[in-house]
């Protein structure tokens, strides 16, 4: 074996080897020589891939192209990682190199008795799987790979996969020099699982390290890593050693071997090893017990809690752990703490909890947008009301009180989608909390405390990397613990840059993405201020790149991206607005919407918009982008804006589909009508609510009086009214209001009648996700007792 320069057996390699065959070779190296059965292979060093770079002379031209790069920028990212890539996959291999890696699989074919072995070939990144960092899927890996042509390929293929964009993305954030780090190749027996999953030393969900998780399905373990499909899930006792929880889900799909050509192939349970294996409990309690017991030895060899990938072979029925790495986000349990002087609370003032969570700090009493700059981060934003002008105070404050507004205003509304805490309709918040008092906001319950009384542990800054690059260990807990829904669960979404926080969580696309937070913050101008100066391509080019950044980050899944719906105050507030914006008396029901884009006033400003999606569209071929029109109110205006959108490209098609808003009662009286000109509804609950009740729904008053809910009986009508003519023409319909999540019994209603899917905030994706899988069971429970 000493023979080779580049080749370690995984018997030659321990926990001290990461230098040289990164974290996965090293363990991969440390389980075999403990004698745990772990499918035989061998690493390519990661000598050898600065071998090969060298040979290829890519050094120089990696580090030009990365260096400088601003990876914040999507676009920049994406070109930088294709062109590494591009430049990898094409380079030649040198040929000591090459020979080196045949005759090691020649000797591997020999050591397994099978002539051209299936192999997984899985990178390994010489600073990966390390206990204060998890590079787990940045880089690739590929199953049922066969012969030697076929494998020298698949090793390039792993040695480009260390520049993909996200792996840049995350060894930025992480801190890691890109040249500090290179990458091993493991090439391992592929074990052909009957079933398998991932176990978890330490549970993830409540950090309890005296329990273990095991997450299990039938075939590759990659429906589970990926979210495919919902495993069944098993807790077990590690004092005790006994199972205590069982959670058996409906495990629909599995990933088997392709039966032509390499890789793997998606299939349904069902036809594949039968249909009473999909509601059957995959695992035994005998394997779930002998798969415990190798926990607790990995664990115990490690010292540390582990993430432990494991499979059953399909033909010997054994045991296989495939890998084992530390979790890197068991730490301690989130709970509120107070500070080491214990005071009492006093209550200031109260108001509606909007967007939950507890932050503490200074005021600052903001009384017109003059002042937003005041503002600086981990400041208590005060106010009468926020408006969209004061988002990028709302960024750097960690808590937003107002003395106006509803469950539904501006300052609710991008509170949830910001992830801070938000209290509203607090009266008299603006003349209680005085500039510079220290306050605690618990938005959790709409209350204000004097002083800085408790808090929220906050993660450091590493793990807070790890959120923002979206590879938290718990945020893929998250998509694999998700229960499949027939009911699609959509997210709201304003600010574009806070894809990377959420994309992980368990949604089937984005149901509205509003660009109102493009024009204020990528834009700040009004766009027929900018036709009139000749600086329209700014709006395309930055309304583009917002929709883009979006859509990439979760293609296929959908993007429903509403055109710009301010009202005539707040497109007054964008540079040159005040110039071109008249002042009505009531902008909530003037002129916004399609009624804007069809007026001569207007009509360039919205080609401009039209433009940009058509760039999103054709130029970075995204075509998961939809189109979204707010405030439609009669099939006349529909007609003549669709026209419009026509002559700028935007033909509406099976690629292309055009979606209105259904939250004006017209729409509801003309329900069929409408339905035969669009391809989708979404109910604006919000709007709808407030045009059938006649009530405002920013009025605290008439909030607190329950006059503003979605399931007075006139709203649930006309939504019913929507579903049934929709349905009738074959047409989808969604809902984007925060009614889904508030109230279960809403939820229930709209599942009931049909509803194809509901959009909500960031916030309750996972809950509504939850709450409308278990009313969709509860449906079917009765229907089969009906049928009894």
């Amino acid at each position: 074996m000493s023979e080779f320069k580049y080749i370690k057996w995984f018997n030659e390699i321990d926990k001290n080897d990461i230098p040289v065959v990164g974290g996965k070779g090293a363990n991969l190296g440390e389980l075999t020589q403990k004698g745990l059965d772990v499918p035989p292979g061998f690493c390519i060093t990661a000598g050898a891939y600065i071998h090969f770079i060298d040979y290829a002379g890519l050094d120089d031209t990696i580090k030009e192209l990365v260096i400088g790069l601003d990876e914040e920028n999507s676009i920049e990212l994406q070109n930088t990682s294709s062109q590494i890539q591009d430049r990898i996959n094409k380079a030649e291999i040198p040929e000591d190199l090459k020979l080196e890696i045949i005759k090691a699989y020649k000797e591997f074919s020999n050591k397994v008795n099978l002539e051209n072995p299936e192999v997984a070939v899985r990178s390994s990144a010489t600073a990966e799987d390390l206990p204060e960092a998890s590079f787990a899927g940045q880089q690739d890996t590929y199953l049922h790979i066969s012969g030697e042509e076929e494998l020298i390929n698949y090793v390039r293929r792993c040695w480009a996969s260390l520049w993909t964009a996200r792996a840049i993305y995350y060894r930025e954030k992480q801190n890691f020099d890109h040249f500090d780090v290179s990458l091993s190749v493991v090439i391992q027996k592929m074990v052909n699982s009957e079933k398998s999953g991932v176990m978890f030393t330490a549970n993830p969900v409540n950090n309890n390290t005296d329990e273990m998780m095991i997450n299990a399905s039938w075939g590759l373990g990659e429906a589970v890593v990926s979210g495919t499909v919902t495993p069944d899930e098993y807790i077990i006792s590690k004092g005790k050693k006994e199972i205590i929880e069982k959670h058996i889900a409906e495990k629909i799909l599995m990933i088997v071997k392709k039966d032509n050509g390499v890789g793997t192939a998606e299939i349904n349970v069902g036809d594949y090893i039968g249909f009473d294996s999909i509601n059957k409990q995959c695992l035994s309690d005998e394997e779930i017990m002998k798969l415990a017991n190798y926990g607790l030895k990995i664990e115990e060899m490690y010292g540390s809690h582990q993430d432990i990938e494991w499979g059953f072979d399909k033909d010997t029925k054994e045991l296989y752990i495939l890998q084992s790495r530390p979790i890197t986000t068991i730490k301690g349990e989130n709970k509120m703490s107070e500070t080491k002087e214990q005071k009492e609370l006093k209550m200031l003032v109260k108001g509606l909890p909007a967007s939950p969570g507890i932050g503490s700090g200074k005021v600052k009493n903001i009384k017109d947008i003059s002042e937003i700059s005041r503002v600086e981060d981990g400041d208590i934003l005060v106010t009468v009301m926020t408006n969209p002008d004061m988002v990028p105070a709302m960024r750097r404050a960690c808590a937003v009180v107002t003395d106006e507004g509803g469950r539904t205003c501006h300052a609710a509304i991008v509170s949830r989608e910001l992830g801070i805490p938000c209290i509203v309709g607090a009266k008299s918040a603006s003349e209680v909390l005085t500039e510079g008092m220290d306050i605690t906001v618990d938005a959790t319950r709409g209350v204000v405390y004097e002083g800085i009384v408790m808090k929220e542990e906050k993660k450091d800054s590493k793990e807070s990397a790890a959120n923002s690059s979206g590879i938290a260990f718990s945020e893929e807990m998250l998509h694999q613990l998700a229960p499949i829904t027939a009911t699609k669960i959509y997210m709201n979404l304003g600010e574009p840059s806070l894809i990377g926080r959420y994309k992980h969580l368990p949604l089937d696309g984005i149901g509205l993405m509003r660009t109102e937070f493009i024009f204020t913050n990528m834009i700040g101008a009004h766009p027929m201020y900018l036709v009139k100066t000749g600086q329209g391509q700014l709006l395309i080019d930055k309304m583009a790149e917002g929709i883009m950044l979006v859509a990439q980050e979760i293609y296929p899944r959908p993007v429903v991206v509403r055109l710009s719906d301010f009202r005539t105050n707040e497109f007054r507030g964008l540079k040159g607005g005040d110039e071109v914006e008249p002042i009505e008396a009531n902008p909530m029901i003037g002129w916004r919407g399609v009624s804007r884009y069809i007026s001569p006033e207007y009509e360039e400003g919205f080609r401009l918009e039209c433009r940009a999606m058509k760039k999103v569209r054709e130029e970075y071929g995204l075509t998961n982008v939809y189109a979204m029109l707010p405030f439609v109110r009669t099939t006349w205006e529909l007609k003549k804006v669709k026209e419009i959108m026509a002559e700028e490209g935007l033909v509406q098609d099976k690629s292309f589909k055009i979606w209105i808003m259904a939250e004006v009662p017209s729409v509801v009286f003309e329900a069929e009508e409408f339905a035969q000109m669009v391809d989708g509804f979404s109910i604006g609950s919000n709007d709808l609510t407030q045009l059938v009740m006649g009530a405002d729904r920013d009025s605290g008053i008439l909030n607190n009086m329950g006059y503003f809910d979605e399931r007075n009986e006139a709203v649930k009508r006309a939504i019913s009214i929507l579903i049934k003519a929709a349905h009738k023409y074959g047409k989808t319909i969604s809902i984007c209001g925060q009614g889904p999540s508030q109230y279960p019994e809403f939820a229930e209603f709209l599942v009931q009648e049909g509803i194809d899917s509901m959009s909500v905030n960031p916030d309750t994706v996972a809950y509504t996700r939850r709450l409308v899988a278990a009313v969709e069971q509860r449906m079917i429970l009765n229907k089969i007792r009906e049928n009894k």
